[in-house]
């Protein structure tokens, strides 16, 4: 049996609005199991990962699900199964990673040098999965998966 595969658009354009707030440095869209969607980069960054490859970008996004999965448990131990993760922050000495909920089985990533304003980047965040939430979403692959 042979099929065709066709490649999920790229949603990197999408996050502009993200990365010209000052402090923003890469933004990524990942699927809930952790596929690249789409990512973009500041420009004119400098320091260790100064533009996210695709390479990177897809081990962004398997980190992104990984976190967004660790909080999900996390706070099902402590709330109940019912509660919902709305966002995950990550400070480093260098950073914040930000992670929210983007839509039906998709997510948010952003991450920052220390001098952004965070609250900033988490609104702006926000507006923007309001404002294209349904672009963003992914939905499941397998049909059994939806039921589940």
């Amino acid at each position: 049996m042979t099929g065709i595969i066709t490649p999920l658009p790229d949603l990197g354009w999408m996050l502009r609005p993200l990365i010209e707030i000052p402090g923003v440095r890469h933004s990524v869209v990942v699927s809930e199991d952790g596929l690249r969607l789409g990512h973009a980069s500041a420009e004119n960054l400098s320091g260790p990962v100064s533009d996210l490859s695709v390479a990177e970008a897809e081990s962004l996004s398997a980190a992104c699900a990984a976190m967004t999965m660790t909080g999900r448990s996390t706070t099902a131990l402590l709330f109940g199964s019912g509660a919902d993760v709305r966002q995950l922050m990550v400070e480093s000495d260098q950073g914040f990673v930000l992670f929210t909920h983007a839509g039906v089985g998709a997510h948010l990533g952003v991450a920052t040098d220390l001098h952004a304003d965070v609250g900033l980047v988490a609104q702006q965040m926000q507006l923007l999965v309001v404002k294209i939430g349904s672009h963003l979403s992914s939905l499941p692959r397998d049909p059994a998966a939806a039921a589940s």
